[in-house]
């Protein structure tokens, strides 16, 4: 499966054609993304990628297949359904959960690492605390979640008349992957005493759509975006840092 990364040797590239960071303003910093992330921008292969996207440089021999499956979940989205076909890509990628454990590194803290953000499609790793909790919530897009470390319990909600129902639930474990339509409403639990991560891949512009979510006790819709989200994460490392005194 290895394949060498190209590197495009003429002059002329610009910055467009560049690996460039993006931390999305959620607060990530340097220490919270991969070791294998380098805070230089290098030239990498990027033919896949339409004009407004972008990607985070991969270097060293152990990148070359994270490297690959970036450009293969572009590659896919490009398909007449994108959503199926990102999904075979997804399950290949955590058919092998401790390889790609090593390719993103073990989750340390509650957060995101974000390896793609554009107009069609973002690309993330998402890491849970031990027993963490999301209230429901909603993408307002396709999501495929594939899980290469520790579980995921999601519940599935639906609208009623009286409100916010439960429907159905669905355990996700390692090498597992989900898909969600785009007018789902999940909560998810990491009901483990060690750290859950997974590989999440939305249909859209995850970080630039205004969604919804749910008091947890009153079931009350709420608006979310990313400033929500990264409050989440911080409590949720507060409370960590504090089982961990106690």
């Amino acid at each position: 499966m290895s394949r060498k990364t190209k590197t495009p040797n003429n002059e002329d590239n610009d910055n467009s054609r560049r690996g460039v960071i993006k931390t999305l303003g959620l607060g990530l910093s340097l220490a919270t993304l991969p070791a294998f992330i380098s805070a230089e921008s290098v030239n990498i292969s990027t033919e896949a990628l339409d004009p407004g996207e972008s990607i985070i440089p991969l270097e060293e021999r152990d990148l070359i297949e994270m490297h690959k499956f970036i450009e293969d979940c572009i590659t896919a989205n490009k398909d007449s359904n994108p959503q199926e076909a990102v999904k075979e890509v997804l399950a290949r990628a955590v058919s092998n959960p401790s390889e790609m454990l090593k390719a993103i590194g073990p989750p340390t803290e509650a957060g995101l690492k974000v390896f793609l953000r554009s107009k069609d499609i973002t690309i993330f790793a998402a890491s849970w605390t031990p027993q963490m909790n999301l209230m429901p919530h909603n993408h307002l897009m396709w999501a495929n979640i594939g899980i290469y470390t520790g579980r995921e319990d999601n519940i599935l909600w639906k609208r009623t008349e009286n409100g916010l129902e439960a429907s159905k639930a669905k355990c996700l474990f390692e090498g597992d992957v989900a898909m969600l339509n785009a007018n789902a409403i999940h909560s998810v639990t990491n009901p483990l005493k060690r750290f859950t991560g997974g590989l999440h891949i939305y249909g859209g512009d995850f970080f630039a759509t205004e969604r919804s979510q749910w008091d947890p006790e009153t079931l009350i819709e709420e608006p979310s975006n990313g400033d929500v989200i990264k409050n989440i994460f911080k409590e949720a490392n507060e409370q960590l840092l504090k089982m961990k005194k106690d």
